[in-house]
């Protein structure tokens, strides 16, 4: 055996690192209470989620029943109500200052309210208020310009100062259900539609940019805020897809986990990582370029997840389900929150490499990867995985029992796309 004859060096080494990295992963899983708190008080589903681009500390939430709240997330407290719709809010937007944000909801009105508390003698009044013919499903505001876009049967966009839209684009759709600008290249925009199409725009232009079909809907769609041509939808086929928006041929990554719907999902500020949340009653972090999530959270009480974000700071990830809660996580279960002294921090960051250097090693992977989950989401992951194996053996099969080269071997990616046109 090969020795190294260095002072400094001590021959057993590798096994105190590996000792030592075993007690840091077991020990971030016995410190693990992400968990921090629940925002109660609406009195119907919470349907849609926005967080203050300037103001770490203010959510804005929207319900089934009209109403929009704020809320102070250091206090866990409710600052302001406002009835906003006489309906389902659909979605909230703010401008890029955080002076303002828009409100749209089933009562086919997109309204525009100040985020400053009024005056004890005035009245919640919108700021301005834009009547339409169908209802409006989503709404993104441009960052740095005064546009904003809705989605409804068509994708319009609008300039806050007018009651006409500026542009409107259509695709021969029936429905368009989630549009979203991009944060970097800040005319382009993509929306989900009812087709099971995603379909880019650029206001610049008078035509939509490309469309692709899936073998199913996707539900919305979050770009990276880091890179300019990448964005995450989020899939009926209990499937997140991560596209660049110049190829459309296929996915770049898949991220199975989920066994349900996926409604929503959110990027961390960081663009290394991101939120989602499904029918399946449980939220799910992952990181941007891994096949598996990381991380899941879920409580006895939480129902369908309807909403979610990741907090401005890179350190919270909120959540808003069908019964009614705005729940506040820890984006990394076992952080410590508050001061944290200098030894400490140098210790957790000993302790994160050892843990990443011995990543593969399969004790070390094991409690890693080991969650308690609901018996719903551990049965259905069984199903999921006995599907799978059944379409993989079948075409196998085929492939073995047929002529050589008349059953190719295609790709789970290239599988998924249907079409693509330009």
């Amino acid at each position: 055996m090969p020795r190294n004859y260095d002072p400094e060096l001590h021959p057993f080494a590798a096994p105190r690192e590996y000792t030592r990295a075993l007690n840091a992963v077991k020990l971030g899983r016995m410190f693990a209470k992400p968990f921090l708190g629940s925002l109660d008080g609406h009195r119907d589903s919470v349907t849609a989620l926005s967080k203050h681009p300037t103001r770490l500390s203010q959510l804005y939430t929207g319900a089934a029943d009209g109403e929009v709240r704020v809320w102070d997330l250091a206090r866990q407290s409710c600052l302001r109500t406002i009835q906003a719709h006489g309906g389902y809010i659909r979605a909230l937007a703010h401008t890029t200052d955080g002076a303002s944000f828009f409100t749209v909801g089933d009562d086919k009105t997109v309204k525009r309210w100040s985020a400053s508390d009024p005056e004890d003698s005035e009245q919640e009044e919108p700021l301005s208020t834009v009547l339409l013919r169908t209802i409006v499903t989503s709404i993104s505001h441009a960052v740095g310009r005064p546009e904003f876009a809705t989605c409804g049967e068509t994708c319009q966009i609008w300039e806050e100062s007018r009651s006409e839209p500026l542009k409107t684009f259509s695709w021969g759709v029936d429905s368009l259900s989630c549009v979203r600008f991009n944060a970097i290249e800040t005319h382009v925009l993509g929306a989900c539609a009812s087709d099971r199409s995603v379909i880019l725009y650029d206001t610049r232009e008078r035509q939509p940019l490309r469309r692709v079909t899936t073998q199913m809907r996707s539900n919305t769609l979050a770009w990276n805020p880091m890179e300019a041509y990448t964005f995450t939808a989020a899939n009926e086929d209990y499937n997140l897809y991560s596209w660049d928006m110049r190829k459309l041929t296929r996915p770049l990554h898949i991220h199975k986990d989920h066994v349900s719907a996926v409604i929503d999902v959110d990027y961390s500020p960081t663009g290394r990582e991101f939120v989602s949340g499904g029918y399946d009653k449980t939220l799910r972090l992952w990181g941007a370029r891994e096949a598996h999530s990381r991380d899941i959270y879920h409580t006895r009480r939480m129902q369908r997840v309807t909403c979610c974000c990741w907090s401005g700071d890179d350190k919270y990830v909120l959540s808003g389900s069908d019964e009614m809660n705005v729940r506040l996580w820890k984006a990394r279960a076992a952080e410590k929150l508050g001061v944290v002294k200098e030894r400490e921090r140098a210790a957790r960051n000993y302790n994160d490499q050892l843990v990443a250097k011995f990543a593969n090693h399969p004790q070390v992977k094991r409690v890693e990867r080991h969650r308690q989950v609901p018996r719903q989401v551990f049965t259905g992951r069984k199903e999921q995985q006995a599907m799978r194996q059944s379409r993989k053996r079948k075409e196998a099969n085929r492939r073995a029992h047929s002529k050589p080269g008349t059953v190719p071997h295609v790709a789970e990616a290239a599988k998924f796309v249907l079409k693509e046109q330009e």
